[in-house]
């Protein structure tokens, strides 16, 4: 059975890949960047695996110690051939692109830290940051290493829940306006 895409050579392969790149706001590694690449059915592993040390070679890529990053040549490409790619695989790729920059921000936003108690319990230090600095620090007291490594595991996918609630409930109208002199 013929499979159905929009990517036909390897040529729409490169130009996927430019774009994949020229929109991500941090360096990839391979397997992340077939993942975002997959947005059609036709595009495999091999495809990718190919285009890359080409792309590397020609300058369009860069391969670092963090992943693959675009670069100025490769920015130049995007900007030419951008309207090139079928739009069902740019809005799909777009749509991969942005959860994985918000994830990896979030990431980049939390900070863990356990720090064992010579009585056997743990604290948990977790920390939420933005841009300017932190925005809150919250130190709990576990009774294991184990329930402490637990919470900062869930913590950065929590983190910002969890600063909103606790923004909630703190500037919540009903007794706090009451007790205030």
């Amino acid at each position: 059975m013929a499979k159905h895409g929009f990517i036909n050579d390897m040529l729409d392969v490169k130009l996927l890949i430019l774009y994949v790149t020229d929109k991500l706001l941090y360096p990839v590694d391979t397997q992340t960047l077939y993942e975002l690449c997959l947005q059609d059915d036709k595009l495999s592993y091999f495809d990718v695996m190919q285009a890359l040390p080409q792309m590397v070679e020609t300058g369009h890529l860069s391969e670092t110690d963090a992943g693959y990053v675009i670069t100025d040549k490769g920015r130049e490409t995007a900007a030419i051939t951008k309207d090139s790619l079928a739009f069902p695989v740019i809005q799909r790729a777009s749509r991969a692109i942005e959860r994985f920059n918000r994830e990896i921000r979030r990431e980049s936003y939390t900070r863990t830290e356990i720090l064992e108690q010579p009585n056997g319990e743990a604290l948990a230090v977790m920390h939420l940051d933005d841009e300017l600095g932190n925005l809150i620090t919250i130190e709990y007291t576990c009774p294991s290493p184990r329930q402490a490594a637990f919470l900062t595991k869930a913590f950065p996918a929590k983190a910002d829940k969890l600063y909103q609630l606790i923004t909630e409930t703190l500037t919540a109208k009903d007794e706090v306006e009451e007790n205030i002199p």
